[in-house]
């Protein structure tokens, strides 16, 4: 986590350093120490007075032009304004790109983006993924072809532009933000859409951990690797523990390192 932070600083800095050169924007002092109030480290909870729920009229196909592709669906979304600066301020706008799940606990989850949202002064979207929680098109053969990634970030510009422009904040510039799913959605989202938003913070997102671009393995070379750094004795005592586990009575090893209850079937 503390390295995502340092990137997503180091992200804000320069797109606001960009900003200032033509408008005029509060730039709060960046560290590779948090400087916000360290009251803000506690578990966010529903704000039912600063964030507010709101529903997309959002088109079921953004690629096609035949008849069904004009349906549309309730698109949920939810708007934290408790720490923006305001349209007139340029202050921006983090976005968060839901995904295989429901949006009505990120707010509460996520205390990361209201902590920088402070820090940031900026306005908080969370977007809810289609055909999750209630942004369900009805279900059918000939609409569950729409459930996919590319209609979803389609989805997310069209809900962007639509705030940016109901709360008149053409220059407030937007930062996609998105977790392992959710982080390869905004990946796409800044190549797709660059013009929307001008920054992507993925985190834990295997954008290239697919057939024939990353090795089936190369998650444990990752890992091995991050040890092997830290301590070449530390890697071989691991690399060689493997066997050992492997051969071992798992209620054992349950016992000896306090995991869990373990017990032999009968």
């Amino acid at each position: 986590m503390e390295h995502h932070l340092l990137l997503f600083q180091c992200l804000l800095f320069s797109f606001l350093m960009y900003f200032t050169s033509t408008l005029s924007v509060k730039i709060p002092r960046l560290s590779p120490i948090p400087t916000w109030d360290t009251r803000l480290h506690h578990p966010a909870t529903f704000d039912a007075k600063n964030i507010k729920t709101f529903y997309y009229k959002q088109l079921l196909d953004h690629f096609n032009h035949r008849p069904g592709s004009y349906k549309t669906f309730q698109q949920r979304y939810f708007i934290n304004f408790k720490y923006w600066g305001g349209a007139n301020s340029s202050a921006p706008i983090f976005a968060y790109l839901g995904a295989e799940e429901v949006i009505d606990y990120a707010p509460e989850d996520i205390a990361f983006l209201t902590d920088n949202a402070a820090s940031f002064n900026a306005l908080l979207v969370y977007i809810e993924h289609r055909y999750y929680g209630k942004s369900v098109p009805s279900k059918n053969a000939r609409t569950m072809g729409y459930f996919n990634s590319a209609q979803a970030i389609a989805d997310y510009a069209s809900v962007l532009i639509h705030v940016k422009k109901t709360l008149h904040a053409p220059n407030s510039p937007v930062i996609v933000i998105g977790g392992s799913y959710g982080g390869m959605l905004a990946s796409w989202f800044r190549l797709k859409y660059p013009h929307i938003a001008i920054g992507a913070l993925a985190s834990s997102a295997p954008i290239l951990y697919f057939d024939d671009i990353t090795p089936h393995d190369g998650y444990y070379n990752v890992v091995s690797r991050d040890f092997r750094e830290a301590s070449e004795t530390c890697y071989q005592t691991i690399l060689k523990s493997w066997n050992e586990i492997d051969t071992a009575d798992l209620s054992f090893l349950s016992h000896r390192f306090n995991t869990c209850r373990y017990k032999h079937s009968s």
